[in-house]
């Protein structure tokens, strides 16, 4: 284990601070490391993305020692966490483990992936944790994270990657079905899977949720979709760089144009 990255670490999520996800993520932390602290939203904050608070201010209560809730963002609380609370900045970040996996299209409206974002352009180590759950499950729905985690976390911190580069995990929900890991690429699911549905309040006036089905379909073989639709646990590597590359040449054939040069 490198014990260099997991000397003090950082924990958040967008769940908020005392959601059973956390506190699974913590019992993790504490087992590779003696210097925890956490620093998670006050309230939850899913689907908020990386929503950075600019025009509002940013409230901080004390919870326990190393332990705060922010009346924010997840980045809001990396944030704080970097440039507020540590006195030195942490050396791992761990985020989550958030209640419902992070797949596909999901990591551009997570919480949970912007807050291991945020701690990647800030230059820490990062990693985000998300758990599959389903409505009518009646047992633990973090067993699988338990049974798992820990080595993951163990496994992960040996393996060097790039300064860019942040892991995305998501487990399966049956514990006892559980096939192995797989490093796995960004899924894309089918439009059909989003619904909005229409209600209306006691005044007469209409109200809409936003929300997803779980229908993989039949998922592409090698990406996340596949991995937890088929009893894997997904590690995808995701990058900061949204540039693609490809394209450059080929937008830049046509546009480029260097107007001193008329």
């Amino acid at each position: 284990m490198n014990e260099s990255i997991s000397r003090r670490i950082l924990i958040t999520n967008d769940d908020g601070y005392n959601s059973p996800g956390l506190k699974l993520m913590e019992a993790i932390a504490r087992s590779i490391s003696d210097e925890v602290w956490i620093v998670a939203p006050e309230e939850e904050q899913s689907g908020k993305g990386h929503a950075l608070s600019l025009h509002e201010p940013v409230r901080i209560r004390q919870i326990d020692e190393q332990y705060y809730a922010v009346k924010g963002t997840p980045t809001d609380c990396v944030m704080m966490a970097l440039h507020q609370i540590m006195p030195e900045r942490p050396t791992l970040l761990l985020s989550g483990i958030n209640r419902g996996v992070n797949l596909a299209e999901d990591m551009t409206y997570s919480g949970t992936i912007s807050a291991a974002m945020e701690g990647t352009i800030c230059g820490i180590p990062s990693i985000a944790f998300s758990q599959e759950v389903a409505k009518d499950y009646a047992f633990d729905l973090f067993q699988t994270s338990r049974n798992h985690g820990l080595p993951i976390v163990k496994e992960l911190i040996t393996i060097p990657w790039n300064r860019d580069v942040f892991l995305n995990v998501n487990f399966p929900l049956y514990p006892d079905k559980v096939k192995g890991i797989q490093t796995t690429s960004q899924g894309f699911r089918d439009e059909a899977e989003v619904f909005i549905e229409t209600r209306e309040d006691p005044r007469g006036i209409e109200y809409h949720w936003i929300g997803f089905r779980r229908q993989y379909g039949a998922p592409k073989i090698g990406t996340d979709l596949a991995a937890i639709e088929n009893g894997y646990i997904s590690v995808s590597p995701l990058h900061l760089d949204l540039t693609h590359q490809k394209s450059l040449a080929t937008i830049g054939n046509k546009i480029n144009k260097d107007f001193s040069c008329d």
